[in-house]
């Protein structure tokens, strides 16, 4: 029954996603179907209880902060505070090989920290600097490719949403917890890709005309400064206990909203649309929560993350090779899935194998996995920062794979190191007594 569940809940959910079925609509039907075919509970019963775990699943204070996150991004997106971390960027690369490269990749970091999306980072940063490095002679396609690798760093930088998915199915793991844990994979992340673009800018010829001086540094980063305060306020109101990530994502919507009119990049008549832009990305992230609460169900009841265990304890009993393993499925779903979905569906699956069969510490297992399907939002064939780092550069996706390779070496790397060294994610979490 446990195989014939397996095979009826999966079988059937890509079979939909390969109809062009919406991903929540995929998760809750065929979670309806493994309840009705392979625990055998009427239709009837099976749509009630789909429909109570969805609404207990969204029935969290912990999820506000959400929708709180999306505004204050989609306020840093439309409020003009790309350019002045570009400028910060610049000073900060400018004295390395290819200094416009390094400047697409701490600009990201920083951007998509503060916006908690790739695709806007991708967009609003490589919509910048693609002039810029076609100006000094850099390879089209070679810029494309630094920007679209770099796109997905500040998803692990926080504030991250991920982060708060996982924490709601993995049991509750500290939100604080996993935000520390994400700093050095990020940078890590960050670093590699700055490596290989250096060593390739520097044998291409790529340099600087005029060096930055100290003056530009200053200048620079005190028009920075306003923008990164957000990460300070954010993580040093959570960790000094004055509010929870739910009340900080509500400061970093106020906050943002007060920048942004200082700097008069935003008005009062362009809110109503930024509003409403993130109230269609809430409902899509709550859907899929919700449906993913119904699903796990359905793995549970059928024993399906049991078979799956025994399955791979089966293979080996190799901690390496069974943490290989789930990795590799991570990657491979990470080529055609999103990454909510994903962790929403896979962290039931592999969470009890990893935590409970090998004692990986929760915190790590989630900096693990989000930085593994953090690969897929680069890679194709359905990465969003692929398709959209290639439409800002205006080159085609043909031109940029070729490129892509070496950073995606660099990541891979990032990945390994990530995974078998627990100290890279739990450094600064131990610092703040987060076990």
């Amino acid at each position: 029954m446990d195989w014939f569940a397996l095979s009826v809940l999966f079988g059937l959910f890509f079979v939909l996603i390969f109809l062009g079925l919406p991903v929540s609509f995929a998760i809750g039907l065929s979670s309806i179907a493994t309840l009705v075919f392979a625990a055998d509970i009427p239709l009837t019963s099976s749509l009630m209880t789909m429909a109570q775990k969805m609404a207990s699943g969204l029935d969290s204070f912990g999820l506000l902060a959400i929708p709180f996150f999306i505004l204050a991004g989609n306020i840093m997106n439309r409020g003009g505070l790309a350019i002045r971390l570009i400028n910060f960027a610049k000073v900060l690369g400018g004295r390395l090989p290819g200094p416009l490269l390094h400047c697409n990749v701490l600009a990201n970091m920083m951007f998509g920290a503060l916006s908690g999306s790739a695709v806007a980072s991708a967009a609003a940063v490589g919509g910048v600097m693609a002039p810029l490095q076609k100006k000094e002679g850099y390879d089209p396609a070679f810029s494309a490719a630094v920007n679209i690798a770099s796109a997905p760093v500040g998803l692990l930088i926080p504030p991250s949403n991920t982060f708060i998915v996982y924490s709601l199915v993995s049991g509750g793991t500290s939100v604080a917890a996993l935000f520390l844990a994400g700093y050095l994979p990020g940078i890590l992340w960050g670093g590699a890709l700055m490596v290989i673009a250096g060593l390739i800018a520097r044998k291409r010829g790529y340099v600087a005309e005029q060096k930055p001086t100290l003056k530009d540094f200053i200048f620079y980063g005190k028009a920075a400064i306003p923008s990164l305060m957000l990460i300070i306020i954010i993580m040093g109101g959570i960790l000094s206990g004055l509010c929870t990530p739910t009340e900080a994502s509500a400061i970093a919507v106020v906050y943002c909203l007060v920048l942004t009119f200082l700097y008069r990049d935003l008005s009062l008549k362009d809110l109503p649309s930024i509003i409403l832009e993130s109230a269609l990305v809430t409902s899509i992230v709550m859907l899929l929560i919700g449906v993913s609460m119904g699903m796990s169900y359905a793995m549970v009841f059928t024993d399906i993350p049991a078979t799956i265990s025994d399955g791979l304890l089966a293979i080996s009993d190799n901690p390496i090779i069974i943490l290989l393993i789930i990795n590799l499925v991570f990657l491979v779903v990470g080529f055609f899935m999103d990454m909510t979905p994903a962790i929403l569906i896979f962290t039931p699956i592999f969470y009890p194998i990893a935590v409970v069969e090998l004692g990986m510490n929760p915190i790590h297992f989630g900096v693990m996995m989000t930085f593994n399907l953090c690969l897929g939002i680069c890679t194709p064939p359905v990465g969003s920062s692929l398709f959209i780092g290639c439409s800002v550069a205006k080159v085609s996706i043909e031109k940029v794979i070729k490129p892509l390779l070496p950073l995606y070496g660099a990541i891979v790397l990032a990945l390994l190191a990530v995974i078998f060294v627990p100290e890279i994610s739990m450094f600064i979490p131990n610092l703040f007594g987060y076990e």
